[in-house]
Order: C-alpha cells, then structure tokens, then sequence
C-alpha cells in the first residue's frame, strides 16, 4: 500500500505531519492490528491493505509523481560504457538498498510491538516463544534479529575483498570488541535492573543471568575468528551449515540435549546453559545472514557488460534459488517421512530452528526485493550517486528507514518502555481497547523519538 502510494501519487514527497500519520499506520500500526485484533482473521486484514493499493495502483500516476520520479542523467558514451560493466561513475560498489531497509526496519518494528504486547492478554500465546519444542512468531522474530544483523555484517567483509587487502585476525578482534563491549555493557545493566526490580523473567529462555544482549556481544569476535576458516571452507553458507549440523550431532549423539534441557542448576554454566549453548546456533545464523548479504550488498553480482536490469534479475534468481535450498533443508531436517524427523527448539537453537529462521527470512527479503522491483525500477538504473540518493530516499519508508538507522537504540528504548509499562500498569488484567491504547500510544513515542533521530541526522551507534 504504501509503495503504491508512492510511486503512483508520490503521498510522501514532500513528507508532511499527514505523511508521517498514515506513513506510521501503514507501517507500525499495520502490523500491530495483525498480531493483536485481527490476529484470528489475518486475510481479511490482508484484503483491506491490498484492495486500496490495487486501486490506488490501477489509476495512472499524478503529475506530480512524473515530475519528481528521479531522472537518469544523461552520461557520456564512457561513462554509459563504465555503467554497462557495472561500476557506474559515481557509484560505491556497495549501495544502500531499499529492500533491505524495508527488511530491517520491518523487522525491528515487530520486534519491539511484540515485547510488550506479549505482557497482554490482546496478544495470543501462540505468538509468545514456546517452552522447550515448536515455533512461534517471538521465536522467529529473535533469530530474525540475528539474520539481519548478519546480512548487514558482510558489508566490511565486502569492503576488503573490494580493496583487494585483508585484515589480520588480531585486528578482527580488536574491532569487533569494540562493538561486543557496549552490547555486554547493556547485558549486565539488563541483569542488575531485572534482578533488582524483581521483574518477571522466563528462566528457561535463557538461562537465569543471560540475556539476549550477551548473545548479541558475543557474536562479533567468534564470527572474526570463524571468518579465518574461509581458506578451507567455500562459503559462510557451508560455515553455517558445518556448525550447526555439529551442534546438532552433539546434541543427538552425547548427553548434551539432555543436559540442557533437564540439569539441575548448581554452577553458573548450568544456571546459564540455555544461553551458552543456543549460542552456536545463533552463530550458525548469524553466518548465514552474512553468505546472504554477500550477494544482495553488492551493487553487481555478475561480471561482463550486463545491464543493471539484468543485474537485477540474476539478484532475484539467486534469492529465490537460495531460499529454495533453506526450504528443502529445513523440509529435510524436520520431515519424519524423508529426512531426520527433528523437532524445531529456540530453546536450544538446534539444527530445525536454525534452518526455520533462514528459510523464513530468506523469502521474506526476496519479497521486499520483488516490490521494490515492481514499484521503484528507478533505484537500480540509478546512473551516479545523487540520483542513486534520490531513488532510495523516494522508494524507502521514512518510518522504516529511521528505524532501521538507529535500530539497536530503539531497542534499547523499547526494552525501557517495556519495563515501565509493566511496573505502572497491570497488563494482564486491561481490556482489549485499552491494551490497544497503550501499545498505540507505545509504538507512537518508538517511531517518534526514531524519525526525530533521522530527521536530525543523528546516528546512536552501540
């Protein structure tokens, strides 16, 4: 809906207090209605978003869309001849996609709606994590945020094979502590506030002092050292796979699956395990994740003089083709039929959960990148950068992007609005029109304090 908006009528140029409003419903508010009233009729939900964008698609574009839809500039024949073989003048050979802002930001707004309206009764328990075996919408959406932080991860990789160097492994350490130390930093603040306040807490989700925060801390330097297996392994794809099929060999073969699931917690590694162990798996994600950002980062995944349409549809070929094999690995790991008949665990992020959370993120940004194909071309025939910056700015929400600038940061706030929620207000005892007034009310102050950010050109780096 919003991308027929834009493209058609261009809504959102200039972007107005009226902009942001059906910018923010379109986009947080959307998704609330769909995991709290209208989560036992989603199709109907989906009808009402869909109609209008038909409609709105089938009318021809205003004057105004024509007039601001961004032009190709008119290049020279050397420099229509350095485009053709894909380094365009101008151009980074990484460029800041729209479909994986759109992947990111949507991403990190279900995220922080689902946190706190899983305290509500509004909220089904389905969507709430699992216990110990299955999946949930919580469950995906904790691997989700791994995933994409993975896919984002590739861009230094990217970046040194482009500058044809590489970095030391003792260097890739150093640099990625300084990214661990403020994710730990907000672990321990994250532990002394829980344990101080007495806020309610599922030990079993992570163990009784981990918290998701360390798992994120902890990724930076093991990826670092892992990276430095790429001289014997082809891919962070067969890395991935290599762990967590390990992983699950240990968990099947040894006593391993056993211990985390039933030991008594005596020591800090048993009253922690859950959150020690599910790490590899989430490693295993994380890997994943970067593979898939080292082929949809790049401004062009072939070589020779194909043109940035064709670009652009052997991008979409290579998403499909790799979402297809995280399906029929996923199929092949969970199937009691034909393949091993495993049970899915986010508790102990096992090979299923591991498969499950790539498979479904995998098809989701292969969508993002087919509407973006559809709706906003302009982006990738982009001919220097200025109209490369127009093209993303036009075919990228405001309300998605600022999310996804600042994404940890709002996190970090959620989590905060989250906990004072719960301490003023007694969530599973307030109705349904309430519940729905204060998760309003929630997500509006999250993408306000977000797009305030973006507005002011502010980046909070943690």
């Amino acid at each position: 809906m919003w991308s027929a908006l834009q493209s058609r009528q261009s809504f959102f140029r200039p972007y107005t207090v009226f902009g942001f409003v059906v910018d923010y419903f379109l986009n947080v508010g959307a998704t609330l209605l769909a995991i709290t009233l209208y989560s036992d009729t989603p199709i109907l939900l989906i009808v009402l978003l869909l109609a209008p964008a038909l409609l709105v698609y089938a009318f021809p574009p205003s004057l105004v869309a024509r007039r601001k839809k961004p032009k190709i500039p008119p290049t020279t024949a050397q420099a229509a001849g350095a485009r053709t073989k894909g380094s365009a003048a101008g151009l980074d050979v990484l460029s800041t996609k729209p479909f994986l802002t759109v992947f990111r930001g949507s991403m990190l707004v279900i995220t922080c709606l689902a946190i706190l309206a899983v305290d509500f009764r509004i909220f089904p328990r389905r969507f709430g994590k699992v216990e110990t075996w299955g999946t949930s919408l919580m469950d995906i959406g904790v691997g989700a945020f791994v995933f994409s932080a993975g896919v984002v991860g590739a861009r230094p990789v990217l970046k040194e094979r482009a500058e044809g160097h590489g970095t030391p492994l003792s260097r890739r350490l150093v640099y990625s502590m300084r990214h661990s130390l403020p994710l730990l930093v907000l672990g321990v603040i994250r532990l002394l506030s829980v344990k101080g306040l007495d806020y309610a807490e599922h030990v079993t989700e992570y163990g009784v002092h981990w918290n998701f925060f360390f798992t994120l801390g902890f990724l930076p330097p093991f990826v670092a050292v892992f990276q430095s297996a790429l001289k014997y392994v082809p891919s962070y794809a067969a890395l991935a796979l290599i762990l967590a099929v390990s992983y699950e060999v240990l968990l099947e073969s040894t006593g391993l699956k056993a211990y985390i699931l039933t030991a008594p917690r005596v020591d800090l590694l048993s009253m922690n395990r859950e959150g020690i162990f599910s790490f590899f798996g989430y490693l295993a994600i994380f890997l994943a994740g970067q593979d898939t950002g080292m082929y949809v980062l790049p401004r062009n995944i072939t070589r020779g003089g194909s043109s940035a349409a064709s670009q652009r549809t052997t991008l979409l070929m290579t998403m499909g083709a790799w979402s297809l094999v995280w399906m029929l690995l996923f199929f092949l790991s969970t199937d009691y039929n034909y393949g091993a008949g495993l049970s899915v665990s986010r508790r102990l992020a096992n090979l299923p959960y591991v498969l499950g959370v790539v498979s479904f993120n995998s098809v989701q940004l292969l969508a993002c990148c087919l509407v973006e194909t559809i709706f906003f071309p302009s982006f990738y025939n982009a001919a220097d950068s200025k109209a490369e910056k127009e093209a993303y700015d036009i075919a990228t929400p405001r309300v998605l992007r600022a999310y996804n600038r600042n994404g940890l940061a709002v996190f970090l706030l959620a989590n905060l609005l989250t906990g004072l929620v719960n301490m003023t207000v007694p969530t599973l005892d307030v109705g349904p029109v309430a519940s729905v007034g204060i998760l309003v009310a929630y997500s509006a102050v999250l993408t306000g304090v977000a797009v305030a950010l973006d507005a002011y050109n502010i980046s909070i780096k943690l």
